[in-house]
């Protein structure tokens, strides 16, 4: 196993993926989570798995594992988790799927999930890191905060009239016919963890030979949350807090259990476009488009009314319709309408593996805000497009090649102010080649039907098409 202080093979060495996001540790000091990873990862090292093995992060303090671990990460809704890793199981029946949950995410909102992906049986291991409090929000009273204690929502500590009893999930699952291996175990001193590292590659080498489900409580220390110094903290879970929830296994099926292995079907396409009614292009008159690469990633950005969503959502709909992979990805506040908003679209020749779009081929920022903040991200090669109506400076650190479009000013003059992401539409098309000026303004008579709306966004598209010619 790796010494304690080396870095394990199976982390990255730097984290690369988001370059604002270089960090050592995003964890608190004292926090048992960068414990809990460094026993994981040394593990999945030394049993040879890193290859196989898929992490799902949902929300809460241990979300960015990804940061950390060199392998396939997924991210799952609140609470979703058990259910994400569940359909990455079934769908890669040879990976080693692993749920990394906490007190909210899994005791809380995602308690039907987590316990029905037990009942299954699922071929997957959950970690359940349990700190007794809502750690990433701010300290507030959890399913597993103990009689007594006092976090944010529970100033004077927790009662059982008001607020039932603290939630002991391993027992609970090990009440289960389906689970293969369920424990508690601590990262609060040498010897819990020592136990802990006995108890989890267990766990792992549970779904090395796909034998079942698997769930491990693992009791953190969280001095930032308790209020407490880290050593306090960690002496404050033998003293006070395994009086409520002890440490062991309490379930665990004969190591000669057999697999546990579930049917598995490849998708029929052409079943399932039969069976939607959608029929061969050929007979669609569909074809391809010509992109200038194989995948293009555009973000469309602006304040919320300005149509960014629907300008994404058109090309991904032209895109669509030309039998191109796609993927259309929306952003934006709560306030929507006024506050800021975004929409990520990719397209692709091949499957795309994500639809984030981090650096962006084409960005078009239709108010300051938005190139100021997205602008910088585009490469030497790419494409920004601003609206010249309403931004009257652009940042000095701009890589990629500048056009300024007058995007709302023309779409007064075809009649409305409301079209200026039809003006956009024309001048993107253009400028990259994706779309002809005939298919815009065929999509374009299909979507609106009015004829008044049809005059009004034929002329925008057409404006934007002709000052992109004129570039």
């Amino acid at each position: 196993m790796t010494k304690i202080y080396e870095k394990s093979p199976a982390f990255f060495e730097t984290f690369e993926r988001k370059p604002s996001q270089q960090l050592t540790t995003h964890y608190c000091p004292g926090c048992g989570h960068g414990t809990l990873n460094k026993i994981i990862a040394d593990l999945v090292a030394e049993l040879g798995i890193q290859d196989q093995t898929i992490y799902v992060g949902p929300v809460g303090c241990g979300v960015f594992i990804y940061y950390y671990f060199e392998g396939a990460c997924a991210s799952a809704a609140h609470g979703r988790a058990s259910a994400v890793a569940t359909g990455i199981s079934r769908s890669n029946p040879d990976g080693i799927v692993v749920s990394y949950q906490g007190d909210g995410d899994l005791a809380a909102i995602g308690t039907s999930n987590a316990i029905h992906a037990a009942n299954r049986g699922e071929n997957m291991i959950v970690f359940f890191v349990n700190n007794n409090v809502y750690g990433m929000t701010g300290g507030q009273m959890a399913p597993t905060t103990l009689i007594d204690q006092k976090t944010t929502t529970s100033p004077f500590g927790r009662t059982e009239k008001n607020d039932g009893f603290p939630l002991r999930m391993a027992e609970m699952m090990a009440g289960l016919e389906a689970p293969a291996l369920v424990a508690r175990v601590g990262v609060n001193n040498p010897k819990n963890i020592r136990q802990a590292i006995k108890v989890i590659r267990n766990g792992l080498e549970i779904q090395r030979d796909k034998k079942g489900y698997v769930f491990i409580e693992v009791m953190s220390q969280c001095p930032t949350n308790w209020k407490k110094e880290p050593a306090e903290a960690c002496e404050w879970i033998d003293d006070v807090v395994c009086k409520q929830y002890p440490l062991g296994t309490f379930k665990e099926l004969p190591a000669d259990r057999q697999p546990q292995k579930r049917p598995r079907a490849e998708v029929d396409f052409a079943a399932v476009a039969k069976l939607l009614g959608l029929t061969a292009d050929d007979e669609t008159g569909s074809q391809e488009m010509t992109l200038p690469q194989p995948e293009m990633r555009f973000k469309f950005a602006g304040f919320g009314g300005q149509g960014v969503l629907s300008l994404g959502l058109m090309v991904a709909q032209m895109a669509t319709q030309r039998n191109m992979e796609v993927t259309w990805l929306p952003s934006y506040g709560p306030e929507m309408r006024g506050g800021v908003a975004n929409s990520s679209v990719v397209i692709g020749e091949d499957p795309i593996g994500t639809p984030v779009v981090d650096v962006p081929d084409v960005l078009v920022a239709l108010n300051r805000p938005s190139l100021d903040k997205l602008g910088p991200l585009v490469p030497k090669e790419g494409l920004i497009i601003y609206n010249s109506s309403l931004i009257d400076q652009i940042p000095a650190d701009l890589k990629g090649k500048v056009y300024p479009l007058a995007a709302t000013t023309l779409a007064a003059e075809a009649g409305t102010v409301k079209a200026a992401n039809v003006v956009v539409l024309g001048f993107v098309a253009r400028m990259t080649g994706i779309f002809e000026l005939s298919e815009l303004e065929d999509f374009l008579r299909e979507t609106f039907k009015q004829p008044a709306l049809q005059e009004v966004n034929l002329k925008a598209v057409s404006a934007g098409w002709d000052v992109a010619g004129e570039v």
